[in-house]
């Protein structure tokens, strides 16, 4: 059976009650991932690569992200519309800044980093929550006053996602059967989408990443797109056939992926014989060909399409259909590549979190959706995630549609 994706409730518009219960549910998780990697792997073994972090950095990030925006900042209370550079008072540890700082602190160098030992960042995380909880008892209920909550609650529940794929890409289990992906169960039905226009961007009340502000009216044209994102039962036939081997399918970058990958099959998936297996928690199984495609980069899910005469949707078809036909456009069970590079919406003004979106632009691919390893309160149809399109470590796949 399908995920229920449609947004429901959502912690975008939840009040002071509401969110100091996510804030805790969050950092019950995130402790409980970190510590089911950190019984699996020693810290030091984490090895240095361009994808991943140490796991000790990531948690005292997480904390000090948290400390940095609500307890430290005094326009707190002005949502957006606060100065980032605003003089703060010191954190509770006086070298946070040049430890956890991810726009200051160059990536290569957190390996190196002297950072606190676990019994330390375990102490500072419970009491960096503490003092959130407390500020947050004494806000203002409005949309303003609640920016920085809900900020620190989905870029704590963003780490934790990167933590679940972290612990795919080093081989560890994560037994939590919330972060498991499920068979799709359905046919690959087609929805007919008309022609007409359509504003991309949040124009709700509530929280919303300033990326998703200030959309434009598009024209987005008539077409069909599939109800669901491809299940490996519709994407190995690909494989089969040859298709990592025909240049014809691959775009130039594509297949400059290709050659410095020497990719086969996709990240994870390994045919023994007639028979496909795909590993999970670091050990090989048989392959259900009814989970969702995923841990696919761009450029397979473009190639896969040029080979079944089909395109990846744009950003805003998928958009459009998400949110007009919420009951038969299913998402949810993996991130979905789009055919959109992430650039600015017209009207951009960058929030005070200047690093989140800005730089990126005209670097990554835009993903729409959530995927099984994404917080369920995180699901939102106007959401843009992105990454660049050679990522395969993230839990992402695709659905099509009609040139």
């Amino acid at each position: 059976m399908l995920p229920d994706t449609r947004p429901g409730p959502t912690i975008r518009t939840a009040g002071a009650s509401a969110l100091a219960a996510a804030l805790r549910a969050s950092r019950d998780d995130t402790l409980a991932t970190f510590a089911a990697c950190a019984r699996q792997r020693a810290e030091s073994r984490v090895p240095q690569r361009e994808a991943l972090n140490p796991p000790l950095w990531e948690l005292g990030h997480i904390g000090w992200f948290q400390e940095f925006w609500l307890a430290r900042n005094p326009q707190r209370g002005l949502g957006a519309a606060a100065d980032p550079d605003v003089p703060r008072p010191p954190g509770l540890r006086p070298d946070a800044d040049a430890l956890y700082d991810s726009s200051r602190v160059p990536h290569a160098t957190r390996w190196q980093l002297p950072l606190p030992d676990a019994a330390a960042t375990h102490e500072d995380l419970a009491r960096q929550l503490a003092q959130t909880l407390a500020l947050l008892g004494e806000a203002d209920d409005d949309d303003r006053a609640l920016y920085f909550f809900r900020l620190a609650l989905l870029h704590e529940d963003m780490h934790h996602e990167a933590a679940l794929y972290m612990a795919q890409s080093l081989g560890l289990a994560i037994a939590d059967p919330r972060w498991q992906p499920r068979p799709l169960g359905e046919v690959r039905a087609a929805l007919a989408l008309e022609a007409g226009a359509w504003r991309l961007g949040h124009q709700e009340a509530g929280f919303a990443f300033d990326n998703e502000r200030e959309g434009a009216v598009v024209a987005v044209p008539a077409t069909e797109i599939d109800r669901r994102v491809l299940c490996w039962g519709e994407y190995l036939p690909f494989v089969e056939a040859g298709g990592y081997r025909e240049p014809a399918w691959w775009s130039e970058a594509g297949a400059a992926w290709l050659a410095a990958t020497q990719a086969s099959s996709p990240r994870y998936t390994r045919r023994l014989g007639p028979a496909w297996q795909l590993q999970r928690h670091g050990r090989w199984s048989p392959l259900d060909p009814a989970l969702p495609a995923c841990h696919l980069s761009a450029f397979e899910a473009e190639a896969w399409c040029r080979w079944a005469g089909r395109r990846l949707p744009t950003e805003a078809e998928w958009e459009r259909a998400a949110v007009q036909h919420p009951g038969a456009f299913a998402w949810g069970a993996v991130w979905e590549w789009t055919a959109s590079a992430f650039a600015p919406y017209p009207g951009f003004a960058p929030h005070p979190y200047r690093d989140y979106s800005a730089p990126w632009f005209g670097s990554r691919r835009v993903l729409r959706g959530a995927s099984f390893m994404t917080q369920p309160r995180m699901h939102h149809p106007r959401y843009r995630n992105f990454f660049a399109p050679d990522r395969n470590d993230v839990p992402a796949g695709f659905r099509s549609c009609r040139p």
